[in-house]
């Protein structure tokens, strides 16, 4: 409920650019798909949104950009479509890390 109070409060402000940090942080699936769903509009809308979301597969369909992290450290930064579709970021998200991917011990 919050984040929407915020939003409304945003929206009104007329913003250029919000920063966000990790908005489905303890949200049900159902709240989760409105708060996405809130920030796709926005981004329609011409706002620019800096956001930090654990959910990154969700994150990266709504952007145009990403930077991945891992331990503090930029490990992937492209277009959104093009880290989607990195073979790379199942490792990351699903055990293990990027250097276990490539085989670095």
């Amino acid at each position: 409920m919050l984040f929407g109070v915020v939003a409304v409060f945003n929206l009104l402000l007329d913003p250029k650019l919000i920063l966000i940090d990790e908005p489905s942080i303890g949200l049900s699936p159902l709240m989760v798909q409105e708060v996405f769903a809130i920030l796709k509009d926005l981004r329609g809308k011409g706002v620019t949104i800096l956001l930090i979301e654990q959910n990154a597969k969700q994150a990266l369909q709504i952007s145009d950009y990403g930077l991945v992290l891992e331990q503090g450290q930029t490990r992937i930064e492209d277009t959104a479509p093009r880290i989607l579709a990195d073979s790379r970021i199942a490792q990351l998200f699903l055990g293990g890390g990027l250097a276990q991917a490539a085989g670095v011990a």
